[in-house]
């Protein structure tokens, strides 16, 4: 990979961790090719799709069918039978191989059936599209998870590898990241990358959810839904489906034009996910199906289930105090994450939040924090709260101090019932001696685009050659007229964040096993980029980039 037009020898810093597996094009199947090929013989399953009742040709009694596409591969299918016939004098004709070359995007113009199963006399089920057999080689991309500028490279690299089919989850915590307040600009145009990939030659398979899984926090699911505890995740729920049909009422249509039968790409919408193994509300699925019905959904429509499918110049610092000038919260009580009357009361998503209280007596602290809670006297560190750590004793005082409680989500659970519970920050009460605290400033650091923008403001100082944490490091990296991908290396620094002009490129954690952080060139500006550090133990030596990933 070319390295990224760096600095002169006065710039050491370069921000850590390779590039992360939401960057990489392909989504890596389960088994190797040479594993199914040894445990299905000839039969090589190179697509397994789970097709639910809401499928137009299936029937209610086919809930579950697996199907298992036979493809023949000269790379992977036995030649003994083939010699041996040779050698006996007895040639035979070659299978006749399926030829698709009219069914893409750009040739296909006559359109009516759409995609459709059928089954050959012996029972063997596959594909067609417009009558045609049709066998789907699909990879997926997630359009929210690549860089713009790259889409076009992912896609054609996705073709280049003989697939037919890009398949895209379509996260709803990112479009819909405020209650009300939608976007689908930038990297989260969906519409453009649909069209994208038609213009390439490529059929869509979409996952609108709502739940989505995809590794996200909470699945896809907005974090403000957990405001309310009545509110229950994936059923049929009032307020779930109130939420429900607010979200698809903005989505479908943009999905309704890129449908096969309106000249688009979608071949086929995915109702939910994985819902098999969650299983609360066995009229859920059924009212999905419906309310994609009725706003103009046409094509095939699938499910899947887990339980079946095979699925830096000088650096400066910044502490506390500054604290006034990112972001206006007071309460009697401390409040969740989701719950801070922020973002136009949608709460707070990701990040952390700092929980402030002057105090002037010690004793047994107590609090439920959720998931990582540094508490502070002042400014010095004084232990660790966590889900398994409640209690925390705090020494005699000579006089009146802050305590501070700095928590951080570090990320909510994405499968299973247990994402019902996954509200972050303080949870209940704080209490010291048994004793409730009262009168809470609580600080969001919610670590996007409009964070760093007040953070500006802060007045920030000269940082010494170590400086224990947590606080923020602000420096300059200057790129070249044509910045190139590369790879940020943390050195000696303990636990953070990465931030280049606004943009978070991830966690860096000095246990490993990721060393380096992935920073895309399209992300840069020539000249001057603002680099900015979140390091929440202590400040580390110096930066560097480099041109190969430590994962």
């Amino acid at each position: 990979m070319p390295r990224c037009p760096g600095p002169g020898p006065a710039w050491k810093t370069r921000l850590c961790r390779g590039p992360p597996p939401w960057l990489w094009p392909l989504k890596r199947p389960r088994h190797s090719f040479p594993a199914l090929a040894a445990r299905w013989g000839r039969n090589l399953p190179l697509v397994t799709v789970v097709l639910s009742p809401f499928s137009p040709c299936l029937s209610w009694k086919r809930m579950a069918g697996i199907f298992f596409l036979p493809f023949i591969s000269s790379g992977f299918a036995p030649r003994f039978k083939q010699e041996e016939n040779f050698m006996l004098g007895r040639a035979h004709p070659s299978q006749p191989r399926f030829n698709w070359s009219h069914l893409t995007p750009l040739e296909l113009k006559n359109r009516s059936v759409g995609l459709g199963t059928e089954s050959t006399g012996r029972g063997k089920p596959h594909f067609t599209l417009e009558g045609h057999k049709f066998l789907i080689f699909g990879g997926s991309i997630h359009y929210f998870r690549v860089p713009r500028e790259y889409w076009r490279d992912r896609l054609l690299k996705l073709k280049a590898c003989g697939f037919n089919t890009v398949t895209t989850y379509v996260p709803w915590n990112l479009h819909e990241p405020e209650r009300g307040k939608f976007d689908f600009s930038g990297n989260l145009d969906l519409e453009a990358f649909v069209l994208m990939a038609a213009e390439i030659g490529l059929w869509v398979i979409l996952r609108p959810g709502p739940y989505i899984c995809s590794e996200m926090d909470l699945g896809g699911l907005p974090s403000w839904l957990l405001q309310d505890p009545r509110l229950l995740l994936r059923t049929t729920n009032k307020s779930f489906i109130e939420a429900v049909e607010k979200y698809f009422d903005h989505l479908i249509p943009r999905v309704i034009p890129l449908q096969y039968r309106q000249a688009g790409p979608v071949i086929a919408v995915q109702v939910e996910n994985e819902y098999g193994s969650f299983n609360k509300d066995k009229t859920y699925m059924p009212y999905l199906h419906k309310a994609l019905l009725r706003r103009g959904i046409v094509e095939l429509l699938l499910t899947s289930d887990v339980l079946a499918a095979i699925n830096l110049q000088k650096l400066h610092q910044d502490t506390f105090n500054q604290l006034h000038k990112v972001q206006p919260v007071r309460s009697r009580q401390p409040v969740n994450m989701e719950n801070l009357p922020i973002n136009n009361g949608s709460g707070q998503s990701y990040g952390l939040v700092l929980y402030e209280k002057s105090i002037c007596s010690g004793g047994r602290l107590r609090a439920h924090a959720h998931d990582m809670a540094q508490v502070f006297l002042d400014e010095t560190m004084i232990g660790i709260l966590n889900e398994n750590n409640k209690d925390l004793h705090i020494p005699e005082l000579r006089d009146c101090r802050y305590l501070r409680i700095l928590v951080e989500n570090q990320g909510r659970v994405n499968f299973s019932w247990q994402i019902q519970n996954e509200q972050k920050g303080i949870t209940g009460s704080v209490s010291i001696n048994n004793s409730s605290l009262e009168g809470f400033t609580i600080y969001s650091l919610e670590m996007k685009m409009s964070f760093f923008e007040r953070l500006r403001s802060a007045t920030w100082k000269p940082v010494p050659d170590s400086h224990q944490g947590p606080a923020f490091y602000c420096g300059t990296l200057k790129a070249g007229p044509s910045p190139k991908d590369t790879f940020l290396s943390l050195l000696n620094w303990n636990y953070g964040f990465v931030f280049i002009n606004g943009r978070n490129l991830g966690r860096y954690w000095n246990i490993g096993p990721q060393k380096t952080l992935y920073l895309p060139g399209v992300w840069l500006h020539p000249e001057d980029n603002e680099v900015i550090l979140f390091e929440k133990m202590m400040s580390g030596s110096d930066i560097k980039s480099t041109d190969k990933p430590t994962l």
